[in-house]
C-alpha cells in the first residue's frame, strides 16, 4: 500500500507542477470574460508548454537562472490563480475542472498499471518491456540530455548519448524535466518517469477539447475518451515516456480550431491564429514526425477554406519566435541535428556530413523512379497491416485456443504497436459499418460530422505519411505522429455511435475488455519484483471514476448525461 501512496503522491506533484502555469493563463483569460472551453485549454496547453520551453533556455543560458526560473513559474502561477480565481466558480469551474480531473486518473491507471508488478526502483528499464517486445531507450533520451544542461548549462548541453546528439530530438520534455527537477528528484528515474506518464496523458484534456469543440454527445464523448485510454496507443505510449504522444497531444487541441464548424469563423479570428500557430509549434518541439499530422490538418484546412493572409501573417510570425531558436541551436550549438529528417524522408539511420536536401536527392536518385513507387506501394501496404493481417489475427486466435496465453499476447502486442489498421482492434471494421448505415448516421449530426471530418484526415494523414517515408514498409506507427491513430480510434467510435449505438457500446466494452486482457499480464517482469496487490486494488477505482466522469456534461449534470446515455441505448 505505500508503494501505492507514494507512486500517486509523486504523481499528484508533478501534475500540480505541470499544470499551474496553464491554470494561470487560463484564469487570467477567464478574468477578462473567456469562457470558451476548447479555447481555455488549449490556451493552458500553450501556457504550460511555454513555461517548459524557456525553462530550457534558461538552464542554456546559465544553471541559476534556469532553476531560479523552475521555482518562479509554479509561485506566480500559483498567486494569478488565487487572485484570477474569482472568475473560476459554479458551472464554468465544473466545466474546466473536467478535462483536468480526467487527466489526473487517466495518469493514475497508467502509473498502476505500469507497476502493478512493482519495478519502482527500475521504472526506465521496465518501460521498455512492460508493454511490448524489448524498445530501446528512447524513452530516457530526454532525462539523459537533461542532465548537463541542468548542471552545467550551455557548456554541457552539446552532449550525446551513444550517436545520438542533443539537437537530434526536440526539447520540449527536457524542458518540463528541468523545470521540475528542482523540487523533487532521485537517481532511479521515477520521478522523471511519473513526470513523462504525466505529460503523455496531457492528450486527455486535448481530445477533450475537441470533443467539445465539435459538440459531440454526452455518451459519444465519454465512450472515446474511455476507449482511447484504454488502447494500445495510450498504454504502451504512454509509459513508454518518449514524447510522441505528448506531441500528438498539441496537434489534438490545435484540431479543435480546424476539425470542426469552428472553422469558417476561426480562420478570419487573427487570436485564434496565433492560440493554433502556438499549439502546432510546441508540438513540432516535442517530436519532428509531427510533421505528418500538421500538413493533413494544413490540406484539410484548405480544402474548407483558406484562412485570411492576417491569420497565416500572425501564425508564421509565432511559428518562428517559437522555432528559430531550436534551429539555431542545431545549427550552431551541436550540428547538424537533421539525422532523424534524414532517416525519415531519405533511409538514411547513421548521421553523417550531407545536408537534408543532399541526402534526400542522392537517395531518391540511387533509387529511381520504380524504387520510388515499389516503396511507396509497400508503405501503404504496412499501414493497412501489411498481406496476410487477417491470417496473422487468425494464428493469435489459435495460439489462444492452443492454451499458448503467453505467445498469443506476445504476438498481439507486436501486431498492435507496428501497424495502423491492427491497433484499431475491434473498431478496424467501422468505417465500412458506416458507409453501410450512412442514413441513420448522419440523423445525428455532431457525431457523424467529427467522424466523418477526424477519418476524412486520418486518410490525408496516410497518404502524406505513406508518400514522404522513405524506406519500404517503414510507416510503422512509431516513425509517424500519434494523432493519426488517436483520431481514427475516435472517428470510428463517433461514427458507430451516431449510426449504431448499441453496436459502438458493445464493442466499446469488448474493446476495454481486449487491451486489458493484452496488457494487463506482465510477460517480463524485472528480477526480484513481484505482484503489488494494493496496485491491482487500485486500477478499478481509477477506472470506474475516469468512466463516470466522462459522463460528466460540459456543464457538470450528471443526470443529462446519464439521460443522453439512455435514450442512445433505448
Amino acid at each position: 500500500m505505500s508503494d501505492v501512496i507514494d507512486l500517486l503522491s509523486i504523481a499528484a506533484l508533478h501534475l500540480v507542477l505541470t499544470v499551474l502555469p496553464g491554470a494561470a493563463a487560463v484564469a487570467l483569460a477567464a478574468r477578462r470574460g473567456a469562457r470558451d472551453i476548447p479555447s481555455l485549454v488549449g490556451l493552458g496547453m500553450v501556457s504550460t508548454g511555454l513555461a517548459a520551453y524557456l525553462s530550457f533556455w534558461c538552464y542554456f543560458a546559465a544553471p541559476l537562472l534556469g532553476r531560479i526560473w523552475a521555482v518562479a513559474i509554479p509561485v506566480v502561477s500559483l498567486v494569478v490563480v488565487i487572485r484570477g480565481g474569482t472568475a473560476l466558480t459554479g458551472d464554468f469551474l465544473k466545466r474546466l475542472a473536467t478535462p483536468v480531473l480526467l487527466w489526473a486518473l487517466g495518469v493514475g491507471f497508467l502509473l498502476a498499471l505500469g507497476f502493478i508488478h512493482g519495478g519502482l526502483d527500475r521504472p526506465l528499464s521496465l518501460a521498455a518491456t512492460r508493454f511490448s517486445h524489448h524498445l530501446p531507450d528512447d524513452n530516457a533520451l530526454p532525462l539523459y540530455f537533461s542532465e548537463p544542461l541542468y548542471l552545467d548549462g550551455h557548456r554541457g548541453a552539446a552532449f550525446h548519448v551513444r550517436d545520438w546528439l542533443s539537437s537530434d530530438r526536440p526539447p520540449l520534455q527536457i524542458g518540463f524535466v528541468v523545470a521540475q527537477r528542482p523540487f523533487a528528484w532521485d537517481t532511479s528515474g521515477l520521478h522523471y518517469q511519473v513526470t513523462g506518464v504525466t505529460l503523455q496523458q496531457i492528450w486527455i484534456p486535448a481530445m477533450w477539447a475537441l470533443l467539445v469543440a465539435a459538440r459531440v454527445g454526452v455518451a459519444t464523448r465519454a465512450m472515446i475518451m474511455v476507449v482511447v485510454l484504454v488502447s494500445d496507443l495510450a498504454i504502451v505510449n504512454g509509459f513508454f515516456v518518449w514524447p510522441k504522444m505528448l506531441a500528438a497531444a498539441y496537434l489534438l487541441a490545435a484540431a479543435a480550431f480546424v476539425l470542426t464548424d469552428r472553422w469558417p469563423t476561426t480562420r478570419r479570428d487573427v487570436r485564434t491564429g496565433l492560440l493554433v500557430a502556438a499549439l502546432v509549434g510546441l508540438a513540432m518541439l516535442a517530436h519532428g514526425a509531427t510533421v505528418f499530422g500538421i500538413l493533413a490538418i494544413a490540406v484539410v484546412a484548405a480544402g474548407r477554406g483558406l484562412p485570411t493572409l492576417k491569420w497565416v501573417a500572425a501564425g508564421c510570425a509565432v511559428g518562428l519566435v517559437l522555432l528559430v531558436p531550436w534551429s539555431l541551436y542545431q545549427r550552431y550549438v551541436d550540428p547538424p541535428g537533421n539525422r532523424l529528417v534524414k532517416w525519415l524522408i531519405a533511409g538514411v539511420p547513421l548521421p553523417d556530413e550531407r545536408g537534408a536536401l543532399q541526402t534526400l536527392k542522392e537517395s531518391y536518385t540511387r533509387l529511381g523512379m520504380r524504387g520510388a513507387i515499389a516503396n511507396k506501394k509497400e508503405n501503404y501496404l504496412t499501414i493497412l497491416g501489411r498481406a496476410g493481417a487477417i491470417e496473422r489475427e487468425a494464428g493469435i486466435a489459435r495460439l489462444m485456443v492452443s492454451g499458448r496465453f503467453i505467445d498469443a499476447v506476445r504476438q498481439a502486442r507486436d501486431e498492435r504497436f507496428f501497424f495502423l489498421l491492427q491497433s484499431l482492434g475491434v473498431f478496424a471494421a467501422a468505417p465500412v459499418l458506416m458507409l453501410m448505415m450512412r442514413r441513420r448516421g448522419r440523423r445525428h449530426r455532431e457525431e457523424w460530422t467529427f467522424a466523418v471530418g477526424a477519418l476524412q484526415l486520418v486518410f490525408v494523414g496516410c497518404v502524406i505519411w505513406g508518400l514522404l517515408i522513405f524506406d519500404a514498409g517503414f510507416t510503422i506507427i512509431a516513425t509517424g505522429t500519434l494523432a493519426i491513430p488517436a483520431l481514427a480510434l475516435a472517428g470510428c467510435v463517433a461514427g458507430l455511435s451516431a449510426s449504431a449505438p448499441r453496436l459502438a457500446q458493445c464493442l466499446a466494452a469488448v474493446h476495454v475488455i481486449t487491451i486489458l486482457a493484452i496488457y494487463g499480464p506482465v510477460l517480463d517482469p524485472l528480477p526480484g519484483t513481484s505482484w503489488s496487490g494494493a496496485t491491482a486494488i487500485s486500477l478499478v477505482p481509477l477506472l470506474l471514476s475516469f468512466v463516470l466522469l466522462g459522463f460528466r456534461a460540459p456543464g457538470g449534470d450528471m443526470d443529462k448525461a446519464v439521460s443522453s446515455l439512455t435514450q442512445s441505448v433505448a
